[in-house]
Order: C-alpha cells, then structure tokens, then sequence
C-alpha cells in the first residue's frame, strides 16, 4: 500500500514511504449496471504517488460489490489469488501468519544475484540459444502491418472437447511431459505451419517464486522466458515433444535470468511495429 517508484539518476526506483491517505471510495448507483461502473472505476496509476491500490464498495439495486484495482508493477496474478483468500481469512475472524521476508527483501536479494557467478552462467545459457540470426515470425495477415505497433486486438474464447482433453493427459503421461509442454509443441507446431517457418520463438511467463517463504507474498515477480524451438519437418512429434520438453527444463533452471538484461544483451535493433525477441505469447 505504502510503495510508490521514482527516477533516481535515470533509473526507476521503488520507494517505501512512512504513511499515507487511504480512503475506500462508496458509490451509490440505480441507473448504471455493474460493467459500467467497473469500467469507470478503473483509471491510470500515477506511479510516482502512492497508493498503486485502490478500492471502493459499490451498491447497486441493494447488492454490494468490491472493487479492487492494482497495478501491474506492484502485483502479478499469484498476488490476486493471495489478496482474495487473505481478505478472506480476515473478514471471516481468522488471524493471518506474520511474513518471514518483503518484497524489498526479494527485491535487494535480486540485485545481489544479479552480479553473482551464478547468474553468470544463467547469463550464458540464454546468450547461447540466442547466439546466431533471431527469428522473425511472418504470419500470413489480411492487411499490411503497421509501422507502429498500437496493441489493438480482440479476444476469442474456445472450449477444448473432453476427448482431446483426455488425450492430450494420456501423451502427458506416456512421455512424462506436462500439459504445457504439450501445448506449447502444438503452438509451435501451427505457428510453423501458417508461417512456413522452423525456428520458432515464443514468450511465456513465469512465475519467478523460486522460494517458499516468497508465495504468500503480494508483489512483481513474474518473468517472461523466451521459448526457442525447431519444428522442423523430418522430426516425429515425440522427438520434436522431447526437444521442448527438454528445452522448457533447461528454461526453468535459468528463470532467475531477467528478459530484459538480455534483450539488451542481444543488442536486438528495434522494430517499433514488433515486440523485441517475440510476437506470440503462450500462458496457462
């Protein structure tokens, strides 16, 4: 609640302040519905003033609404699950366990790895698999690309049947592989064939929470590791799934290592119609 961030010598930094308003905002409404209001509710942060959270209790035609919105810089998913069943607990008389560790402490604990041996070597691995020619994914599109990306897009929902469903679980079990990976090698396996391409790079988060006493704590720690894989022709899906697999473990070992320090390290040249490294992310 108490952090905000600020410019200090051209780079961002997070600042913990000693108090602050917090005020609960209450509406009161009969002609609007609840979409409405929570599209009114939601409005920018400005980072620099504190707090990054805000709330209010909407009633509406006699039902009471929590709003809640945070952002991004100071939480990840994980951080709405832990502020849902925390407030929770609360609200229903239970007392909370202190925390062993901040998010400051995670974040001094970061800077310290950050110029150890150890992500030295993480360094490497990720320098490696991106030491010749990065790919750029060409999609067949209807129209020209913009010269500048503008984030316009639109959301599609889709069920997977029950039999595929059960499918994809018994490929999990026989290869030993996770449904994610299963996913990602279909992923990759599409993107191949729309885009006649055999050298594939995907974006997928991560949720950076290497340590127990870091999971029931609010805050930032998501990470995006860059998926690079060959769905080549001549392989059998099993060998090109063993590939991901393996891929994907070694990705995991070297989490820790941030994505951006190594879309610098790469000197990638900006395309401003395009993200850097990647166009496609895959989440589960």
């Amino acid at each position: 609640l108490r952090t905000s961030f600020e410019i200090v010598d051209e780079k961002i930094v997070q600042k913990v302040n000693k108090a602050i308003k917090f005020n609960i905002n209450y509406i009161q409404e009969t002609d609007k519905s609840i979409d409405q209001i929570i599209k009114e509710f939601i409005s920018p942060f400005d980072l620099e003033k504190p707090s990054l959270f805000r709330v209010a209790i909407a009633e509406i035609i006699g039902e009471n609404y929590l709003l809640i919105d945070m952002h991004h810089i100071v939480s990840d998913g994980i951080s709405m699950d832990i502020l849902t069943k925390e407030f929770t607990a609360l609200y229903n008389g239970k007392t909370l366990k202190p925390l062993k560790v901040q998010y400051k402490d995670f974040a001094a604990w970061q800077n310290n790895l950050l110029r150890s041996e150890v992500m030295k070597s993480k360094e490497e691995y990720w320098m490696n698999r991106f030491n010749d020619e990065i790919p750029v994914l060409n999609m067949p599109t209807d129209y020209t690309r913009p010269s500048i990306m503008n984030f316009e897009g639109d959301r599609i929902n889709f069920s997977i049947e029950k039999d595929i469903t059960n499918r994809i679980r018994k490929i999990a079990r026989e290869t030993g592989s996770t449904i994610y990976m299963i996913l990602l090698s279909g992923l990759n396996i599409l993107l191949s064939k729309y885009s006649g391409q055999e050298d594939i790079i995907i974006g997928s988060p991560i949720a950076g929470r290497t340590h127990v006493d870091l999971e029931p704590i609010i805050g930032m720690f998501v990470n995006t590791i860059a998926m690079r894989n060959y769905p080549r022709g001549e392989k059998t899906y099993k060998e090109f799934l063993k590939e991901v697999k393996e891929n994907a473990l070694r990705a995991y070992e070297n989490q820790d290592y941030q994505f951006e320090e190594l879309v610098d390290k790469l000197n990638i040249i900006r395309d401003m119609s395009r993200n850097p490294l990647f166009d496609v992310m895959f989440t589960m």
